[in-house]
């Protein structure tokens, strides 16, 4: 049987590590798109700390925010290296998953040749040392969906192995804090990315008003109807 030909293509979610060092060092395409994606939002609500509302706040600043809300997102993905196995595969017989794993990990990681640089600045008696960066890290979900994030949680469940006990099925799970203009200066390029990101929500929220509007319209005039079909019976 063959594929129907207007089938639309699906889009693969990633993650994405920008290091202008090594810009390929934290590339992961999703193998497989996570069936779901879990989102918190919490409001930065001007008169609370950390989202909680206080007592005796001033009645004027209720409804003021004082920026994007803190979002955190959660999901698991599979990474598994059966079918490039039964292709025979050079990369995945060799190493199994073991490099898509090590992207991921990436992330979470200070470079090595920082790691050895500052090493020696405080054995020659340098006494304040600057600690590494993360790299910019984006997740795309689609091409509506760009963000910038920082991974808050990793966790991995290595499920199968080749003999050479590389892993070659794996189940990892990925906590995500966007980081929105709230946390990034100006010059940063994630605050452009998060603002373009704002810009596409409130048009998608728009949509969706004029639809929502459009259906309780609808709904309003035909319960009208209804009901004037009611009476003159």
């Amino acid at each position: 049987m063959t594929t129907f030909p207007g089938s639309p293509r699906l889009l693969k979610g990633a993650i994405v590590g920008i290091d202008l060092f090594n810009p390929l060092a934290s590339v992961i395409v999703f193998q497989y798109n996570p069936d779901t994606l879990t989102r918190t939002l919490q409001a930065q609500a001007a008169g609370s700390r950390g989202g909680q509302g206080e007592q005796g706040g001033d009645r004027s600043e209720a409804l003021r925010l004082r920026g994007a809300p803190t979002e955190d997102i959660r999901l698991d993905i599979e990474i598994d290296a059966t079918d490039q196995l039964e292709r025979g595969d050079a990369l995945a017989t060799s190493l199994g998953v073991y490099p898509q794993l090590s992207a991921l990990e990436m992330l979470i990681y200070p470079k090595s040749a920082l790691v050895i640089a500052n090493t020696a600045l405080l054995a020659l008696g340098t006494t304040e040392i600057i600690p590494p960066t993360a790299p910019f890290t984006l997740f795309i979900w689609g091409p509506k969906r760009v963000l910038p994030v920082r991974l808050t949680q990793f966790s991995v469940a290595e499920e199968a192995y080749d003999v050479n006990l590389n892993p070659i099925r794996a189940r990892v799970g990925l906590g995500l804090r966007v980081l929105s203009y709230n946390d990034l200066p100006l010059t940063h390029p994630g605050f452009g990315v998060f603002l373009a990101h704002q810009v596409i929500k409130e048009g998608m929220a728009t949509i969706g008003s004029v639809a929502g509007i459009g259906g309780l319209l609808g709904s309003a005039t035909a319960s009208v109807g209804a009901g004037a079909g009611g009476g003159a019976g």
